[in-house]
This record gives C-alpha cells, sequence and structure tokens, in this order.
C-alpha cells in the first residue's frame, strides 16, 4: 500500500513540475514589447531579440501585395516624418480595415536590415463617430449633435 502512495506522489509532483516549467518557457517566450516607430529608428543591440508590436498609421499608397507578402510603410501617429517599412508575412490574412491612413498594430521581429517583419497585423478601429459624420452630423467633444441634415430641413 505504501508502495501505491509512493508512486503517486512521485507522479503528481513529477506533472506538477512538468506544468511549472512549461508555464514558465512559454510566458518567456510570448513577451510582447510595446514599442514607436521612433524606437525603431534608432534601435538598440537588444530589440533585434525580442518579440515586439509596434503602433502606426499606414502611410496611403505604400501598401504593395507580392503574393502573401505585403509591403507597407507606417508612421508615427503623433510625428509623420518618422515613416518605418514593414513586411508583413504572416499566415492570417489581413484584417477588412487594414487600409491607407489606418490606424495598426504590428506584431513581430526587427531584422537587422532596418525591416519590420510582422506575423500579425490588428487594424484599430476607426473613431467612434465616424458613421455620424458621414451621415452629415456634426458631433460636440461631449457626444451631442449640433448639426443634423434633419435639423436643417426645419
Amino acid at each position: 500500500m505504501k508502495r501505491n502512495k509512493l508512486k503517486f506522489a512521485v507522479g503528481s509532483a513529477a506533472i506538477v513540475i512538468t506544468l511549472l516549467y512549461l508555464a514558465i518557457a512559454n510566458s518567456e517566450g510570448n513577451k510582447l514589447y510595446s514599442k514607436t516607430v521612433a524606437d525603431l529608428k534608432n534601435p538598440t543591440e537588444g530589440l533585434y531579440k525580442q518579440r515586439l508590436t509596434v503602433a502606426g498609421t499606414v502611410v496611403p499608397g505604400s501598401i504593395v501585395r507580392e503574393g502573401r507578402v505585403v509591403r507597407f510603410t507606417i508612421h508615427d501617429k503623433n510625428d509623420e516624418s518618422q515613416l518605418f517599412p514593414v513586411e508583413y508575412r504572416g499566415k492570417d490574412p489581413l484584417p477588412d480595415l487594414f487600409r491607407d491612413r489606418a490606424d495598426v498594430n504590428v506584431d513581430g521581429r526587427l531584422d537587422r536590415e532596418g525591416l519590420f517583419v510582422g506575423d500579425t497585423v490588428a487594424a484599430k478601429c476607426a473613431s467612434k463617430y465616424e458613421k455620424e459624420s458621414a451621415a452629415g452630423l456634426v458631433i460636440d467633444e461631449n457626444g451631442r449633435v449640433i448639426e443634423s441634415p434633419i435639423l436643417k430641413e426645419n
């Protein structure tokens, strides 16, 4: 009886140790460091070894599709002179919102030639008032309708 309890305890300990090791090892490999376009322009040595995510706005006219590879340029939202080339080599299709002037987050790695190689692209949703603006509504900073085509008719 004691021998069975010992086997059970050793087996349980081995399983717990294995699960802890896998959890710790995978958490290190899945870390994403968020960087700006300016950070990528002046990279430190450590940036080449890390998985990164970079946020930016797609430069109009820069999207070039070559088979499964899509090349485009992003700029910093606050400084349009800060440009950076991106090459998307992911397996998933690009989001429907991916187009010129779209705000995007790209996950991937920085290569030594100054190119950001992405494997995931997420396009941010447009402004929450974009539909209202297209309908001819003018919205103030508090979200109230100031002007409307319906109000003009009266």
